[in-house]
Formats: structure tokens, sequence, C-alpha cells
């Protein structure tokens, strides 16, 4: 029995070594990226070329799931505010939902599928070829080049495709209620935009912002260390995925905490 505990102690003690490490390892690396996003050569091409990739190829996914969105949420609502005859009040509910919470985050979610899993596999496969061995030897930057240009991409890009999956859910939101109350578009967008504050905008951009830097950073850092070859780089893609959406959830819930306080000043 001392044999078998002192075993499970010892695989216990490598899980937390490992599970301490690795946070070293993710911490130094989010400190080299921003020591050398400040400094030249900037690789404005490459930003250019990763903004196209992340947003213009996001388009038609974002697209059919923000106006499902719209379409679906207005639909649940629509029988819980019947029952008080509050059905007036759709268009004020769906865009406080949409805008504070279901536009980021679902944009955010597709967005760590799609993109954060072609990253960490795009860089991985670099990585495992010894593509980025031969980049450092050739004196360029390879973190510079393929890390920093990403992270910079997927930051810019995810609050302009917020920006985008919120309208579209509004537009789809409207398409139902004007089926089933003949709301005019003007009237339902002014009941919209009376129902926002100045607060649920800005919240919501900033909250866009620290998931694009979630999704990229956490992509490039899986391909940047993925090993074992080819079975490294699925590992790489796979884990990009899950631990962006579980940061994303947890950045939602701590950005809700801070809005809440602002909110009762």
């Amino acid at each position: 029995m001392s044999g078998e505990s002192t075993k499970k102690d010892k695989v216990i003690s490598k899980r937390i070594d490992r599970f301490f490490m690795g946070l070293e390892s993710a911490y130094l690396f989010v400190k080299r990226f921003f020591k050398e996003v400040w400094f030249p050569p900037y690789e404005f091409k490459e930003v250019i070329r990763q903004c196209y990739q992340i947003g213009y190829n996001s388009l038609p996914l974002i697209s059919l799931t923000g106006f499902i969105v719209g379409v679906v949420f207005t639909n649940q609502s629509r029988p819980s505010l019947a029952e008080f005859g509050a059905t007036s009040w759709l268009p004020a509910l769906i865009s406080i939902a949409v805008i504070r919470a279901m536009g980021p985050l679902v944009t955010a979610l597709i967005a760590a599928g799609k993109v954060g899993s072609s990253i960490g596999a795009e860089i991985g496969s670099m990585k495992v070829t010894e593509q980025i061995d031969a980049m450092e030897v050739s004196a360029t930057n390879p973190f510079k080049f393929l890390v920093v240009s990403r992270v910079l991409a997927s930051t810019f890009m995810i609050p302009i495709l917020v920006l985008y999956t919120d309208f579209v859910a509004l537009l789809g939101a409207f398409v139902n209620v004007h089926a089933n109350e003949m709301t005019s578009l003007s009237t339902f967008f002014v009941q919209v935009f009376d129902a926002l504050s100045f607060l649920d905008i800005t919240s919501s951009l900033v909250k866009s912002v620290i998931f694009g830097f979630t999704i990229g950073i956490v992509g490039c850092y899986k391909g940047y260390n993925s090993t074992k070859g080819t079975e490294g780089v699925g590992k790489a893609a796979n884990s990009a995925v899950v631990m962006a959406m579980f940061l994303i959830f947890i950045e939602e819930l701590l950005s809700l905490q801070v809005t809440n306080f602002f909110r009762q000043l």
C-alpha cells in the first residue's frame, strides 16, 4: 500500500509541476509578445493578410449564425412576453441581449473554433517541420512574423466581426418581429437604440478586444510549442480551441461583474 501511495504522490507531484511550468511558459510567451510588438521591424503586410484571413473568410459562417441567433432568440422570447402583453418590448429585449452578451460571445466562440484551430494547426505544422528554425537561421524573427501579426490581426478583427454579428442578429430579429407584429424597420431600430446605453456598447467592444487577443495568443502559443510530429499538430489545434473557449467564458464572467459594478455607480 505504501508503494502505491508513493507512486500516486509522484504522479500528482508531476502534474502539479507540469501545471506551474505551463503557467510560467505561457506568461513568458505573453511577455515576449508585448515586448516584440513595440519594436521594428513591423510586419504590416502580414498583419493585413491575417486580417483578411480572419475577417473576410469568417463572414459566411458569422452571417448565418448571427441571423439564426436573432430569429431563434426572438421566437423564444415572444411567448414569455406575450403572457404579460408586452410583445412591444421585444426590440428592446433583443437589443440588450444581443449587444451585451450574445453578439460578443457567439462571435468569439465561432472564431475560437475556426480561427484558433487554424492558427494552432498552421504554426504547429511549421514548428514540427522545422520551418520556424529555418526562419531563425535566415535572420528572420519568426515570433514577430508568425505570432505578433496573428495576435494583432485577431485583436483588430474580432471587434469588427462582433459589430457585424450584432447587426445581422438584429436584422434577423427584425424579420421575425415584422412577420408577427408588422413592426416597421424605423420603429424597430428606434426601440433598439433607445434601450442601449453608452456603457453597453463600450463594454461589448472592450470584451471583443479581449476575446480577440485571447483567441490569437492561445492559438499561437499552442502551435508554437507543439511537438511530436503530425500528432502534435492535431493536439495543438484541439487544445487551442478548448483553452480559448474556456478562457472566453471566464473573461465573460469577469467582464459581467466589472460592467455591473460601473452600472451601479
